[in-house]
This record gives C-alpha cells, structure tokens and sequence, in this order.
C-alpha cells in the first residue's frame, strides 16, 4: 500500500506517518519548499519506501501531480491557528486545500480518503454535557475563523464521503504529546506552563488524546471506518485547572490557584490581541475569540468510535508527560 500523507512534517501527521510505516506501509509525503523536516528524521521504522513530493495545498495541480499512484490518502495538514493576519488565507489552506485534495484523489482514483477534522467542529454547550456525532451544530455557531473554515471543510469532506468517494473523517479533540514542533495551540499550554507564564486560570475544559493513540486511530478509520461518516477520536475530559494541576504534578513546578473572572480574562484577550495582533503583528497567547470559546467546556464523548473503530479511551497522563519531557529536551522550557 502507497500512502499519501499530508501534513507529516507537524505534529499529529508526524505521528500518523509512524504508525503507517511501523506497519510496513510505502509513504509519500507531502511537503512545502519551505518545511521543516525535523519530523521527518528517524521515520524509516518498518516502512520499505519513504519519499517526498513538493506541492502545496493552494496549489491543486501540484497535489495532482504529488498524489499519483497512490492508493490511499491521510490528509492531516491543516492551517492550526487561533489567530491570524489575513483569514483568507486560512480558508484557502483549510477549505480549498481540502477540496484540492479530494479533486486529485478522484483525478487519481484513490481508493480511500481519511480526512481529519477537528472536535471544534461539533455542538458543544455551557452545561458541560460532553457533545458528540449527532450534537446539533450549524457554521453559526462556529467562533473564530479557525473553527469555520474546518466547518466548511467537513462539509466538503462529508459530502464527498456521501457522494460516492470513499471518504472517512475523523474528528480528534485536543492532541497531546511529542514531536509538537511548532507548537499547536495546545502544546503552547505546556509550554506558557513551564515558563511560567500561567498565574492564573479560567473555568474551562478540554478533552485531551494522546496523540500517538489519535494517530492510530487514523488508521483503524482507514481499515473499519463508515463512507461519510465522522469520528471522535477523544481522550480524557479534563477542566483546564486539572490539566495544570497535572502538569505540576509531572514538572514539579507551582500550578495556579488564582481563578480569573471570565470578563477580566475577555478584557486581557482583547488588549493582547490589540497590542499584539494589530500593533506588533505577532500571534497574540489569548484573543477575545479563545475567551469566547472557553465559556463552553470543550468535553467529547467517543463512543461511536468505540464501538465501530474499536478505539479506547485513555488517561491523559502519560501523554502530558511525554510532551513535557519533550519540550524540555528540546529547549522549549
């Protein structure tokens, strides 16, 4: 089996690469002239052919020309930011980079897609109730530009899977781990944690999945999962103060005690994403969309994955250890 994957040089493709390879599998893997390939390094494992193709996912005929031969597709790479200067060019990479994608695996008759997602794009509420396949959402009630661009992707994907492709997508909630080397969204808690830079917190929740089993899980939707179908590849529901109070368990540093008021913190994302955003052109640690965000607790339930994927939730610990340690080790903290 030749596997074309996007996204192997971040962090959830990374790992998704690895367990493809670990399986025997031949990988072609998409890159940009620009990547970073430190992801890259050590991947051979089981795998008996690892190539790379340049292209671009705004640029359709290269993808095209990157994904001929191949016989399934892993398109993981997406534009994962909660803030950006120009959102246009988010909805290019995540919208129209998606429809790219299903385009050139149709042109090249590829016989399965496995899009991911994301947990964002389900119907969460402010009762905490964990939300999940069938919760009742529309584009209205997606916050921030990131959360409506991979909306709309979805739907593409979705109505591809539905309109005779074969198209499985799969909806990771808050991946955790290693090989984080940007750092996502999420692993920049782990990081603001160790440096210090968390002296209080807010009433909020995630779910978090480690991202090696979420990587997995990629696979198992490849081999068990349903045309048109989405699942939630979820882990442990967690309040962001658990989650700190793990990371100082884990680290042996102080875990906040102090709980902001959500208007003080809407007040401090506004002004970071002023001074930060608009006046120093930088991607600002808090926006008034996060703290909109953080109001409703971000909590998954993955039973249907469970019960077609043959998925297992896990503990978050083991996962926030190995992030941690990576980090350090890698000079981060």
């Amino acid at each position: 089996m030749l596997a074309f994957v996007t996204g192997a040089t971040g962090f959830l493709g990374s790992h998704v690469a690895r367990v493809l390879a670990g399986q025997g599998a031949d990988l072609r893997l998409l890159v940009r002239a620009t990547s970073n390939l430190k992801n890259l390094e050590g991947l051979k494992a089981g795998s008996s052919r690892i190539e790379t193709a340049t292209g671009d996912l705004r640029d359709p005929a290269s993808l095209e020309k990157a994904m001929a031969g191949c016989d399934v597709v892993f398109h993981v790479a997406a534009d994962y930011r909660l803030w950006v200067r120009d959102p246009a060019e988010m909805y290019r990479s995540n919208v129209e980079g998606t429809r790219a994608i299903l385009d050139a695996a149709r042109k090249n008759a590829v016989r399965c897609v496995v899009y991911t997602s994301s947990v964002a794009t389900m119907g969460f509420t402010g009762n905490g109730r964990p939300a999940d396949e069938d919760s009742p959402v529309s584009l209205a009630d997606m916050i921030g530009h990131y959360k409506r661009s991979k909306f709309m992707a979805e739907q593409v994907a979705l109505e591809a899977g539905r309109g005779g492709m074969r198209v499985v997508t799969v909806n990771p909630t808050t991946p955790v781990g290693e090989q984080d080397v940007k750092p996502t969204p999420t692993g920049r808690i782990v990081v603001d944690f160790l440096k210090g830079k968390f002296p209080a917190y807010v009433e909020t929740g995630l779910n978090l999945v480690d991202v090696r089993e979420c990587a997995r899980g990629h696979v198992a939707a490849l081999e068990k999962g349903k045309s048109g179908e989405r699942y939630i590849l979820g882990g442990e529901n967690l309040t962001l103060k658990q989650i700190l109070d793990k990371l100082g368990t884990i680290s042996s540093l102080p875990s906040p005690r102090v709980k902001l008021p959500y208007f003080v913190a809407y007040v401090a994302g506004a002004v970071d994403q002023t001074v930060s955003g608009r006046l120093l052109g930088r991607e600002p640690r808090a926006t008034v969309e996060t703290v909109r965000m953080g109001k409703k607790k971000m909590w998954a339930s993955s039973g249907k994955a469970e019960r077609e994927l043959g998925w297992k939730t896990m503990p978050a610990d083991g996962a926030l250890r190995r992030a941690v340690e990576w980090f350090r080790a890698n000079g981060y903290a």
